[in-house]
């Protein structure tokens, strides 16, 4: 049985499930697929607040299927391309996406499993979860934009131990080290994370998703250009109803109201 992603509406969150419990949720083109296109659902969705992100069962995903990659190998350079430009179609959406993306993780992140939370905007794990880059023990090198991800947010000597020695980080370590936001008892990282995306939620919209944009574009901008993009956020949030909104609301002491 191959991989499935399972979709769930719960209030303003969107919740998907990556489905293989069998394999640890290795990842297939169908999943892949489905992914991209829950995405731009949830875009399109004014309703729709926030996605989490999780596994079936005891794990987050284990990466791709090695049999799956062995059968590819054999097809040649062109099919795994594919898979791969295909995957990271995945990854550029969930940065790119408006909407908060939170990844709930329990037991194993492994390979691309582990590149796909490090994508998302904010991690929940369990304190039992486990993150590893195992390509290497496979002759291998990572892809899905892990490297990209854990160069931004560790000392580069750390990145490197991770990358060759393949061997699993805690959830307590990426926590201390501010990749991961919040650490929580084993199977509770969706409860947590579900609890966080009611509070992105609750927040107006426009101002997350601005929020988003700025910091996606911080480590590539001069500080010039970064000054020049949240001056235009600030007054596009500033003249926009929510904007209003939320000022009225701290001046008459009362929760805002946001659309």
């Amino acid at each position: 049985m191959t991989s499935e992603l399972l979709t769930e509406r719960q209030g303003a969150v969107l919740i998907l499930t990556i489905s293989d419990p069998e394999t640890r949720n290795t990842l297939s083109e169908a999943v892949i697929t489905a992914g991209i296109e829950a995405l731009g659902t949830a875009e399109a969705d004014d309703e729709l607040r926030a996605i989490v992100l999780r596994g079936a069962g005891a794990h987050f995903c284990a990466g791709g299927n090695l049999q799956g990659l062995m059968a590819r190998r054999q097809a040649g350079v062109a099919a795994q391309t594919r898979q791969l430009e295909l995957l990271h179609q995945w990854i550029e959406a969930l940065r790119a996406c408006p909407k908060p993306v939170i990844a709930a993780i329990e037991g194993a992140a492994a390979g691309a499993g582990f590149s796909l939370a490090l994508a998302c905007d904010l991690i929940v794990a369990a304190d039992t979860a486990r993150f590893v880059l195992s390509h290497a023990r496979l002759g291998l090198t990572p892809d899905a934009g892990a490297t990209w991800q854990l160069a931004r947010a560790l000392p580069r000597n750390a990145v490197q131990q991770i990358v060759w020695l393949a061997e699993p980080v805690s959830a307590a370590q990426l926590h201390g080290w501010g990749v991961v936001q919040v650490v929580c008892p084993g199977g509770q990282a969706t409860a947590e994370a579900l609890r966080l995306a009611d509070r992105l939620a609750a927040m107006a919209p426009n101002a997350v998703a601005g929020g988003k944009e700025l910091v996606n574009a911080a480590s590539g901008n001069s500080l010039n250009a970064q000054l020049a993009a949240e001056r235009d956020q600030f007054l596009l949030s500033l003249f926009h109803a929510n904007g209003g909104e939320g000022l009225a609301a701290f001046v008459a002491k009362r929760a805002p109201r946001f659309e």
